[in-house]
């Protein structure tokens, strides 16, 4: 008995060691967690995943001009989000001369409501969604509102056009609703040829194929709609919200949702293809070129997947989250390039097949939305600073800003700019380009008088 009272008070003191170990335990584990977080995911190189060399598609087929003397009359259409199917955002020059400034403003379709995604292209009208529900037809010779139609009442989406509609997605389709919709439209008058109501929200630009309209919901589906009947031919479930839009390439959808997965599906059935985890959370929408699909993450990091098995190429990390959209271009004397921007101020051209940088430029504030590659010019929007910048493709050098930017930089028909701002739309055109163009409307107004 004598000896227990000596043999007692080391308990305590075993008992306190080991709590003393857990908890640093629980504290290098928690930082460990915390400088994975802010220093982003394991970066990934597999040179052997599939890699096309041959350039990507651009846009969709140009219609030949109907008067050779209209220089607007060009046929060069941007009728969907990215500019066509693939989403690579890239377009070449059209004709033999550049974009290159000075650049003149010739119209502004000016306004107080926020444009997160830029407008369509077909034709002559431009076709714009404001974040209030608003969708716009713009005349692209002149500025001038068309008409304009409520399509709900909170949007962030660009819309797509083609054979005389226009067609629409929506967060939230009226006071009091919880789902959006989508909206089909004559693109001449603006008047609806059918509505199907979602029961929950999207934000999803649609994607056009030849008889229907694609698009994700944050409910977690992908949905094909028929372009002529508005009604349902397929489903399929992707287990977590999909804000991003949907690419194609032959038979074959792409997407991302919120928990982080690339969806590959079968555009005929609606059958999924092949999943891959990416890592945390895809809003970005995907870019297909050169045999592969690259997409960005919040988890400050893009990658890319090869198109046919769905294993990852590579992925680098960013200095920050990645909304934006990449834009895949073919880039002289450097080859397949990847350009897209941070929420960390980065923009980053990248090797579409090692991953490597091609060159980088710290910009500061936040670039939020897509970038678009115009021949061999780089167009981005900075958030952060509400300003918008074109730099040279081949090295970054800043070729030209704007007063203003905020989401997405906007588009272009090959021969002139079409830029948002925070809540407005401006035409830009290179000086020789705007005096063609003022003769051109001259003639146009003579023949209407005559």
């Amino acid at each position: 008995m004598a000896g227990l009272p000596l043999n007692r008070p080391r308990r305590p003191r075993a008992l306190f060691g080991c709590a003393g170990v857990l908890v640093l335990v629980a504290l290098l584990v928690g930082g460990l967690a915390a400088w994975h977080r802010l220093r982003g995911p394991s970066e990934i190189s597999n040179p052997d995943v599939e890699f096309d060399a041959a350039a990507p598609e651009t846009t969709t087929a140009q219609r030949a001009p109907v008067d050779a003397r209209d220089t607007y009359d060009d046929g060069a259409d941007w009728p969907m989000y990215g500019g066509n199917a693939q989403r690579t955002r890239y377009l070449p020059f059209a004709g033999a001369a550049p974009i290159r400034p000075p650049l003149r403003e010739r119209w502004g379709n000016t306004g107080r409501v926020l444009l997160e995604f830029p407008p369509v292209l077909c034709g002559d009208r431009l076709f714009l969604l404001r974040n209030d529900g608003i969708l716009r037809a713009v005349d692209r010779r002149t500025g001038r509102t068309v008409w304009s139609r409520r399509v709900g009442r909170l949007a962030a989406s660009s819309p797509a056009c083609g054979d005389g509609r226009v067609y629409a997605t929506v967060l939230k389709r009226g006071r009091g609703a919880r789902g959006g919709q989508l909206v089909a439209l004559r693109s001449r008058n603006g008047h609806v040829r059918w509505r199907l109501r979602l029961a929950g929200r999207s934000e999803s630009s649609p994607l056009l194929t030849k008889d229907q309209v694609i698009f994700g919901t944050e409910d977690g589906d992908v949905l094909a709609v028929g372009r002529a009947s508005g009604r349902v031919a397929w489903r399929y479930r992707a287990g977590a919200p999909v804000k991003a839009a949907v690419a194609r390439d032959g038979n074959t959808l792409f997407v991302g949702d919120y928990g982080g997965r690339l969806h590959a599906i079968w555009l005929s059935s609606g059958r999924k293809r092949w999943v891959t985890t990416v890592g945390g959370r895809l809003y970005s929408t995907p870019s297909v070129a050169y045999g592969r699909v690259f997409v960005g993450s919040v988890d400050r990091s893009v990658s890319a997947v090869g198109e046919r098995t769905g294993r990852i190429a590579w992925r680098r990390r960013t200095d920050g989250y990645v909304y934006s959209a990449p834009a895949v271009a073919p880039v002289r004397g450097k080859g397949a390039t990847v350009f897209v921007g941070s929420y960390g101020g980065t923009l980053y051209a990248l090797d579409a097949r090692s991953g490597r940088s091609r060159w980088s430029r710290d910009l500061g504030g936040k670039i939020s939305g897509g970038v678009t590659v115009v021949g061999d010019l780089v167009m981005y929007a900075n958030l952060g600073r509400k300003a918008l910048g074109i730099r040279r493709a081949r090295d970054g050098a800043l070729v030209y800003t704007h007063r203003s930017g905020a989401f997405d930089p906007g588009i272009s028909d090959g021969r002139r700019l079409y830029v948002n701002t925070y809540t407005s739309l401006y035409h830009l055109v290179p000086s020789a380009q705007a005096r063609r163009d003022v003769r051109s409307l001259r003639r146009a107004k003579a023949a209407r008088r005559g």
